[in-house]
Formats: C-alpha cells, structure tokens, sequence
C-alpha cells in the first residue's frame, strides 16, 4: 500500500502528504517573515524572563526554544495553562501562540499579559489573538492558514526563533542550512520513493500493531520525543509513549525485566540519538539497548542530522512526521481528522454556554 501513490492520495483525503513536502518551503517562508519583524524600543536588562503560552501543536515551539536557547542566561518557561505563573511581570516577554488565534487558554493568558505589562508578542494566523492584539496595540505576526497546527511548526517557531535571538542579541543559528537539511530529507521521504529506499514507510511498516515507546536525552531530543508521542497520537490515531534518558535508568527500564505480566512485544522502543550526548548518557542508552534485546525485542535508533542544533532538532521532527504520516496510511487512516479533540471542544462549548464554566 505505501508504495501504491494513487491509494496513498485516496486514504489522505485532506493532503497531509502534500503539507509535509513542502515542509522545507514553509521553514523557508518562514524565516523570511521573521526577518521582517520589528521590535519595539526596549533595554536588554528590562529583560528577565521569557514565556511562551501555547497548547499542541502551537506549544511545541515553546519546547524548542527552551532546548535551542538553553546556554542562553534567560529564564524560558513554556505555559500550558488558563493563567500565567505567579513570577510573572512587567520584565517578562511574553510569546502568545496559537494557530487558529482562539486556543482559549491562550486567550486567557494573553489577557494576564496585558494586565501585569509584559512586553508582549503574538503569532496565529488570525481569530481572536489577531483581534485583540491590533485592539491593544500588540505586536502580532499573522501566518498562514489552512493546515492542521500541528503542521505548522515551522510557522509557529521560527519566527519565535529569531525573534528571541534578536531580544536577547544573540546570532545561534544556520537557517541556510536548516532548509537543506529538511530539503534532502523530503526528497528521500516523499511518496514516490519506494520502501526498500524510504526509511521513514520502513519504520512505519515495523511499527503496525505496536505502542511506540520513544526515548529522547534530557535537555536534548527529549521535545522530540515528546513532538513524535503527540504526532503519533493525532497523526496514526495510536496511543504512544516518551521518556528521556536519564530519568527513564530510574523507572521505565524495570518493567523490561520481564517479571510483569504483560507481553514486551507489544511495544517498539525507538531510541533519538544526537551526537552532542554526553558519553555516560551514550553509555546509558547501549546498556539499556542490550538489556531490551536480551527479551529478544526488537527497537530502533534514529540519529539527528545536521551540524546546527536547530537542524539537527527539526531534522527529527520532519523525520517523526513521515514516519506517523505513513503508519496512518497503513491502517487506511486519514491522518488529519482529530474527531475526538473536535467531540471534546464540542462538549466544552456546551458546558461554558450553560454558565458552568466561567
């Protein structure tokens, strides 16, 4: 079936495959818009803080700058919530996110924002974050619409990227070669390529019928661990798992054991290897490779590409996304409807509508 283009197109309704190739575009677009972008007149020492407010696909960005920036002497804390923390003042940049503009907690936290006086940044592609940012006199960078927002990562975070690089004054980052990275990728991804020469159906093929366990390095690949869990999710409509290295030596290894009832050979480990790992890190993931193998279970490694940590970190993002894309279509998925998010925001409207819910 991977191989068959014309049953590909007609399982992916909604043309998820063509987002994802054309993924080092929209990168591509991307920087240019943030390059474009403007900032208001402030000192650098009125600085002490960076959050980023977001939910899904918008927050992931969040997750990102927090790994790219982390040498960077800046606090950078990602809000998943209604509220903002309590550190939180008129010091604090805070980053809104949210694609279609009215992710409510977003909304919620925006609003805080303006209260306490942060300086104050807005990305969607229009909705209510739009509106009450040109309200305010807040500025706000409108992205393209139309695609699910989980796809668009690149819109959503490079311009946060950049735009952090130029608050805090800093150059880090090869965008050049961030777009060539994900370029050869896509070329050696795409539907035409034939399984015995595309990884990425090659790992979806092995992963049928399995819950991925997807193990990243703290403060490394862990927000692409997490990016793959979430992708797998919404994108293949299987439940998934992600741990880091190394937290999991301290929990998740004992039940490869096998002293629990349960069969091992349900689940596929896949292991996201980068070369800046510490050697006791590296040394960690062999010995906890040769105890899974040992139960005669089988896992993969997937190692970054690239020499700009922001490639290297996006090179397995894009990776994550092809795999996902084609274990949906190898269950005769379309892997862009989220009926049951859509049931629950459904539910949701319902309740606050009542008066429960303020």
């Amino acid at each position: 079936m991977l191989d068959e283009v014309g049953q590909i197109e007609k399982i992916d309704r909604s043309n998820m495959r063509g987002i994802l190739k054309n993924f080092p575009g929209q990168c591509e677009e991307a920087v240019k818009m943030a390059d474009n972008l403007t900032l208001p007149a402030f000192s650098q020492e009125e600085i002490n803080r960076v959050v980023i407010c977001g939910l899904g696909g918008s927050a992931i960005g969040g997750d990102i700058l927090r790994t790219l920036f982390c040498k960077v002497k800046t606090t950078i804390h990602v809000n998943r919530n209604y509220f903002l923390p309590s550190f939180v003042n008129e010091k604090t940049v805070v980053l809104a996110t949210s694609y279609s503009g009215n992710t409510e907690e977003t909304i919620s936290s925006f609003k805080q924002a303006l209260q306490k006086g942060c300086l104050i940044f807005a990305i969607s592609s229009g909705g209510e974050l739009e509106k009450l940012s040109k309200q305010k006199g807040i500025h706000h960078l409108k992205v393209p619409g139309g695609m699910p927002p989980r796809c668009a990562v690149g819109y959503l975070t490079i311009p946060m990227i950049k735009l952090l690089e130029k608050i805090l004054r800093v150059k880090l980052f090869n965008y050049k070669e961030l777009v060539d990275v994900l370029g050869k990728l896509s070329e050696r991804y795409h539907p035409e390529i034939k399984t015995e020469n595309n990884f990425t159906k090659q790992m979806a093929l092995k992963l049928k019928g399995k819950i991925p366990l997807i193990y990243g390095v703290d403060g490394l690949t862990d927000v692409v661990a997490h990016r793959w869990k979430t992708q797998f999710n919404e994108n293949s409509k299987i439940l998934a798992s992600w741990n880091t290295f190394p937290e999991m030596n301290h929990n998740e290894v004992v039940p490869w054991s096998g002293e629990g009832e349960i069969d091992l050979n349900l689940f596929y480990p896949i292991f996201l290897r980068d070369k800046a790992e510490l050697r006791r890190i590296s040394k960690r993931i062999e010995i906890t490779q040769d105890l899974i193998k040992e139960k005669g279970v089988e896992y993969s490694e997937i190692w970054t590409e690239g020499e700009c940590l922001l490639s290297r970190i996006f090179s397995l993002i894009y990776t994550g996304d092809w795999i996902s894309f084609y274990l949906a279509i190898s269950q005769s998925v379309d892997p862009t409807p989220i009926k049951f998010i859509e049931l629950l925001k459904n539910e949701l409207k319902k309740f606050t509508s009542s008066g429960e819910g303020t």
